[in-house]
Order: structure tokens, then sequence, then C-alpha cells
């Protein structure tokens, strides 16, 4: 091993998560600075560092030194400290302000910043309100180093350092010494097994009740990731008992103490015990008692006879509406709730019209939503008025913590006699009742959707459960209006949903392209999209959407999305990039957020196109804003040229390109191909193997998700 002093001239490269970094370092008494990578988070320009490592010879990058460990020391000379100081780590100190205070301070300059700093008013350009901020920037600094170096000696990489001072300020080392667990509940990004790890080479005790108690907690998360709202005990016990190496009956003993102090919620059905976290136990009671009062308290409409009010409609717009859209339209005049469901080319659209027209006359005054900005867009189209995301309709925005905050609520209603809500399978527990709470007393309230496509993504299975309850007035159209000589994905999509091959040689509308082989698969996902439809006037942006059930192997999201942004966005000498942890964003990049961000307005299935990178910040233009994103927050984006089935949801696309292959067996089922196929408006290719077809055909082993609500809709005995 050998060892190493210099200074840091530059950051070459970070990974998104700080845990690797290649820098320029030029060694004490050397002209030539040399390459450095290592897994440590990036160090300040001008910062000394002792390195420990060795050298290697890269294939494409050449000479480099590979660190095993280093360590911060001091600068020693005063152009060392005015690098430092001139790097932009420092709030108030740029490189011209630097050159003045060592020219002022000398070698004391560091004392003065950590001990005197009230003596930085002496240097000119520096009053005391910029000396108060330099002197707790410079501070903060030193905690954060510290906080860093803790991590490091515990085997942890201190890219987490950052979250962890944000959180905790001074007293993040006290908490990471004493309440290590406390950083799975409250840092985002530390999860269960971080902190345990710390815990444990702190020398925590393995049976510690904190421990058990986060166990749980995680165990719990983790059944909330898969859609559940509560999950069974023992299954809960068993779970936490595999993640924490521990004996079932210590879980169970603490699982009850937890129970008792109201950390967790219990409900008793029919000898079920199921344990909920406190906040689904919440939204799921406040969505049924809600949903119960709004279908009773609705405001009547004007007029008796609702019959006539919708034959009026019909001679006026020239419609003839099918017994169950009739049927419908009447239901919306009549009831407080109204759930709608149906498949494609089963008139939902003409439906929402009539109710529209006909709510409207009576002098109704509605407003339109939909959980996604791109489903929200698709029905504002299909009916021609505003309609908003769900989470503008209430105004959300960030609160405390990056929780949300919504300002529309129960003391702050939504101004509306009417709320339609499209794509309502989409919604999960903790959305709805957000929004229930902010719909007024009176107020109607129509849920529209396909309750065979995939569930949310979230917990619970709200449209599904609301219809199986059998409280509220529910349509099912079943009837498809179109023609078959209009669109084979329609006929195919109902066949998909019965179990039935569909037919894939009668129209180019829907094609199966068998290859036996994934790699093949991949490679000709991308030759049909940059040629073949690229040559009839489709765009990759605009038009074209690949979807595919998983993340990994070759026909997983995350390869087709390298393999499709080096055909159409290639790097090249006029287009700036950037990379992140496994994925390289280039300017002109279509991505998609993905998670909710209330303080920026951007949420989770939001698609947007990269429009400037600069100075390691990421500019992406949405329908609506630009949102900029440090280095730091580019794991909240992901190229979007792929995307899995489940973030498609809510939108459409003229073309849908997917792959069927033998290696995504676990994730075949017929509602994820259902929901896959309903996406597309003009043209659906199928690439893989009739035997992966075949199974997802198969498989409608749909898994019920652990819930309540529509056993509390029902009002059955809970206990």
């Amino acid at each position: 091993m050998e060892k190493l002093i210099g200074i840091v001239e530059n950051i070459t490269f970070q990974s998104a998560d700080s845990s690797f970094t290649v820098f320029k370092l030029r060694p004490d008494k050397e002209h030539k600075a040399i390459a450095v990578v290592g897994k440590l988070p990036a160090p300040l320009v001008g910062e000394q560092l002792e390195l420990t490592g060795e050298w290697a010879e890269h294939a494409r990058f050449g000479r480099q030194f590979k660190i095993t460990s280093y360590k911060r020391v001091a600068p020693t000379d005063l152009k060392g400290i005015e690098r430092f100081l001139g790097s932009g780590a420092i709030k108030g100190i740029g490189a011209a302000m630097a050159a003045r205070l060592v020219k002022h301070f000398g070698m004391k300059v560091l004392d003065v910043l950590e001990f005197s700093p009230h003596r930085l008013v002496e240097v000119e350009g520096i009053g005391s309100k910029k000396a108060e901020m330099i002197r707790s920037s410079y501070a903060e600094q030193a905690e954060m180093r510290e906080v860093m170096l803790f991590l490091e000696l515990h085997g942890v990489t201190g890219a987490y350092a950052g979250k962890i001072f944000a959180q905790y300020g001074s007293l993040s080392q006290e908490i990471l010494e004493n309440q290590p667990y406390r950083l799975a509940a409250e840092v985002d990004g530390i999860g269960f097994r971080i902190a345990d790890q710390i815990a444990m080479s702190l020398g925590k005790d393995r049976h510690d009740p904190a421990r058990i108690a986060a166990g749980i907690d995680f165990a719990l998360l983790q059944t909330v990731q898969a859609g559940h709202c509560c999950v069974p005990e023992e299954l809960l016990v068993r779970e936490t008992a595999k993640l924490l190496q521990a004996d079932s009956m210590e879980i169970a003993l603490r699982l009850s103490e937890l129970i008792k102090a109201n950390q967790l919620y219990v409900e008793d059905f029919h000898g079920m015990v199921l344990i909920y976290p406190k906040h689904l136990y919440y939204a799921e009671k406040q969505v049924a008692e809600r949903l119960l009062y709004l279908r009773d308290k609705a405001k009547k409409v004007a007029g008796e006879n609702y019959e006539k009010i919708v034959d009026t409609w019909e001679r006026t717009a020239g419609i003839a509406l099918a017994e169950a859209q009739r049927q419908a339209v009447v239901s919306a005049l009549q009831h407080g709730i109204l759930a709608l469901t149906g498949g494609p080319g089963t008139g939902k659209t003409t439906v929402v019209k009539g109710i529209l027209a006909v709510l409207e006359a009576a002098g109704c005054k509605i407003m339109l939503g939909a959980p996604t900005g791109r489903a929200a867009k698709r029905l504002s189209e299909t009916t021609g008025r505003e309609a908003r995301t769900v989470h503008r309709l209430l105004e959300a925005t960030g609160g405390l913590d990056g929780a949300p905050f919504f300002a529309k609520n129960e003391d702050e209603p939504l101004d509306a006699d009417v709320v339609i809500l499209d794509e309502v399978s989409m919604m999960d527990i903790s959305l709805m009742n957000y929004f229930l709470r902010a719909v007024p007393d009176g107020c109607r309230v129509i849920l529209v959707g396909d309750v065979d496509q995939l569930p949310a993504v979230g917990p619970g299975a709200v449209l599904k459960d609301i219809l199986r309850s059998e409280t509220v007035s529910v349509v099912r159209l079943t009837e498809v209006f179109r023609q078959s000589g209009e669109s084979m994905i329609v006929l195919n999509a109902h066949a998909i949903n019965r179990g039935m091959m569909p037919d894939v040689s009668s129209s180019l509308d829907f094609q199966f392209r068998e290859f036996a082989d994934s790699l093949s698969v991949a490679e000709s996902i991308v030759a049909v999209c940059s040629q073949e439809l690229n040559r009839e006037g489709y765009s990759m942006l605009q038009d074209i959407q690949v979807l595919s059930p998983m993340h990994k192997q070759d026909c997983g999201v995350e390869n087709l999305n390298r393999l499709l942004q080096q055909s159409f966005n290639p790097k090249s000498a006029g287009k700036c990039e950037l990379s992140a942890a496994s994925q390289v964003f280039r300017e002109g990049d279509k991505v998609m957020q993905m998670r909710n961000n209330y303080e920026k307005g951007v949420f989770n299935g939001d698609i947007g196109f990269i429009i400037l990178i600069e100075n390691s910040v990421v500019t992406v233009r949405y329908p609506e804003i630009d949102v900029a994103y440090k280095r730091s927050e580019l794991d909240e984006l992901h190229l979007a040229y792929a995307m899995s089935v489940h973030k498609s949801q809510g939108s459409e696309y003229p073309v849908v390109v997917m792959p069927l292959v033998n290696e995504h067996h676990i994730m075949l089922q017929r509602n994820l191909l259902y929901t896959a196929v309903t996406r597309a408006k003009e043209r659906v290719i199928l690439f893989g193997t009739k035997a992966a077809l075949n199974t997802a055909l198969a498989n409608d082993r749909t898994r019920r998700r652990y819930s309540l609500l529509a056993e509390r809709l029902r009002g059955e005995a809970l206990c």
C-alpha cells in the first residue's frame, strides 16, 4: 500500500448517492494532478487529504490511484488554505473573499473562523450579518465532517452524513451514538438495515427493545409497500423474526407492548388479528365513514323525473344510450356516491359526458380530477373541460419534513357540488382519505375506473373494495361499442381479460413478434422503435412508450432505457450530461419523477424532458412547470423511454411496445398484460415467446390485499 498527501483540485464524477467519487489530487511538491477513485463522498475542493491505496491502470482512463482509506488533514500552507476557503463550501466566501481573508489573517485564518469569528468584520466586505453567516456555515461544515467520520469509522458510507445532519443538526452524533434506530423512522433514505448496521457497530444488544420495535416497523412497512393496509399478526411476527434472526416469542411480546402503547393499531376480524400502521388505520376508517356520509347526505338535484331529464339530454345530444349507460347517468342524479367501472370501448367517456351535461343543466358546480397529470389531461381532452390532478385539486404543498400539506380539507373544502374522479383504480387509501376530507357536505362524488386493471401502487384496493362492499350505487359497463374493424386493441383487451389468446394476425393494430431469447427481444425493440416506427412518423419521445413487467434483466426497464437512450439521445460533444448512481442523464432525455415531491410541486409518474444541465443541476420541463434538481436529488428521476406497466397507469400512448419473456415469469399475470394493452390507442407490438404470453393469460391469481374497507362499509362487526 502507498500513501499520498495532496490537495483536491476538482471533482470529476460523483455517484448520485455520493458513495463513489473520482477526483483530481495534486500531491505535495508535484506539478501534475493525478486521478483518484474510491468509495467515498466527494471531498471539498481545496481540502488536503492523506490517502492510502494502490496504483491501477484503467483500460480507458489510464493510471489511477485507488483509495482503500483516507483522512482529512488541515491545509499546511497559505495557498492550500485559500483554495479550501474559496471552494464554495462555506457560504459567504468565494475566491476573492478567500484571498482577502488569507491576506489579512495569514496562517491563523482557520483559527479565527473557529474560535474568534467576531474578528471577521476586520476584513473589507464583511459586516456583522455576513460574519455570522460565515461562522454558522463553517461550524456546520465542521460538524458535518464529524458525522461523516463517525459513520465511516463504523463501516457506513459517509454519504448519509448530509441527510442525518439536515435532520438533527448539532445533535447528530449524540443520536447516532444513543438512539440509532431513530434514523430508520425519521431520516429519508435510511432504512432499518443501515440503522441496524450502525447500532451493531456500536455494540448495541441484539435484543434491545428499540431494535425489535424498529424491526417490527420495518417488516410492517414492507407489507405496506406490497400494497396492504394491514397484516395478520402471525405473519408480522414471522417476518420480523426472520429479519432480526430473533425468537418469535420475543417479537410477539414486544409487539403486544407497542399495541398497548397505541403505536400500532389492531382489528380482530373473525378471529384474525390484523395489525395496522397508525396512519393507515385512521385512513381506512375515515374513508369508510366519509363515503357512507356522502352517500346519504347528498343535496337533492332539482327535478322529480330523472329518467325524463336523461331522455331530454339524449335527444338534444343526438345520442342513444345503452341500458347500463342510461342507468349510470340516472344514478348520478339519484345518489351521493356512484362507482362506474368498465373496460375500453364500453362507453365510460359517453357516460361521463352525459353526467356532466345533466348535472350542469341542474345548476351544479362540477370539478374533474384524476390521480396523475397524464390521466387528468386525458379527461380534459375527452370532456372539453378543465381537469386537474387530485394533488392540485387539494392544493398540495410541502409541509414539515417534506410531508404533504393539503390546503383543501374539512376546514377549507372544495368549492363544488359534484366531483368526478377518473382512473380511481390508481388511488390508494391515503390519497382517497385526503380527497374525501376535502369534499364538502352535500357534494356528489362519482368514481370512474377500470377495476380489472392493476391496483394502486400504494396501500389498499379502494375501487375494488368499494365495488365489493355493495353499499353504494355501482354500474358496470360490459358491452363493447367500438366496431372490430376500427380497433383490434379493444377486442383483444377484452379477450385477454377473459384469459383468451388475442388475435395477433388479423391487423397491424395488434402484433406479436416471436423471439427465442431476451437479448434478441431487447435489440429488436430498439430497432423497431428507431427504424420501423420512426419511418411511419411515430416519435419515440411523444408517441411510443416501451413498457416492461420488471426492472431487471435484458428486457427490464433499466436495460431498455440504456439501449433506447443510446439510440435516440447518444453522447455528443455539444450535449451536457450528468452521471447518477446507475444512469446517465443528458439534455433532451425523457424522464419520470419517481415519487411525490410536494415542495417542488411534481408527483410520482409525472413525465418531463431535460432542457438544461449546468453546474451539476438538471432542469426538467414538465407540462406545467420547470423543475431544477441538484445532484443529490437525482434519485427522484428515472429515464422514461421505457417504464414499468404500473407507472403507465392512467396514460394513453399512440403505440405501446412490450416484451413478454420467460425471465419475467414471476410478474407475468393477466391484469398486468391487460393494463399494458389498454394504454395503446393505435398500435400494440408484443415481443417474446408464446410461452410467456400463455403464462400471463393463464395467471389470474391477483393477490388479495389485506384491507377491511369493504367490511367497514358494510358495517360488519370489528373489535
